[in-house]
């Protein structure tokens, strides 16, 4: 056996309808899509959400709550994750992602509490939770505020 003979198992493999091809072919004149209306348009395809005229699910439906367009996404470190730095380093949002502690940190970086720390870093970040702040005094580092950038 060599891959010029391999193929699919007989049987396998069916050949598509041929329609549109004349009465004897029995899927000719109106090609197997029945008479006029929009599902025997050429191009036409519903909608995946559409549900035959009735209400859609979306807008029967209750709202309820609010979504706010201006909410601020903050990538999450915590303590146990500042391990991989060096005693006496300052720690920033930059070194955070260089070393891939953080992927993306779109509006800034939220320190948690999680974890200990056993090193003195000077922690630069937009939040820190109260658990944190005293975890890394307490390591002997300092944990400082970046200001937010202001919108203009």
């Amino acid at each position: 056996m060599n891959l010029s003979q391999l193929g699919p198992v007989p049987g396998a493999r069916k050949k598509p309808k041929r329609v549109g091809r004349g009465p004897g072919s029995g899927h000719g004149k109106t090609a197997c899509k029945g008479n006029k209306g929009q599902l025997s348009r050429h191009g036409y395809s519903r909608a995946r959400q559409f549900e035959g005229g009735q209400m859609p699910l979306a807008r029967r439906v209750p709202k309820r709550g609010f979504t706010n367009i201006f909410r601020k996404e903050l990538a999450i470190v915590n303590i146990d994750r500042l391990k991989a730095f060096e005693d006496g380093s300052v720690v920033g949002p930059e070194d955070l992602l260089a070393r891939r502690i953080v992927r993306k940190p779109e509006s800034g970086v939220k320190v948690l509490g999680r974890g200990s720390l056993d090193r003195k870093l000077t922690i630069r970040a937009h939040a820190f939770s109260e658990e944190a702040r005293r975890k890394i005094e307490a390591a002997g580092g300092t944990a400082e505020l970046i200001p937010e950038r202001s919108r203009s």
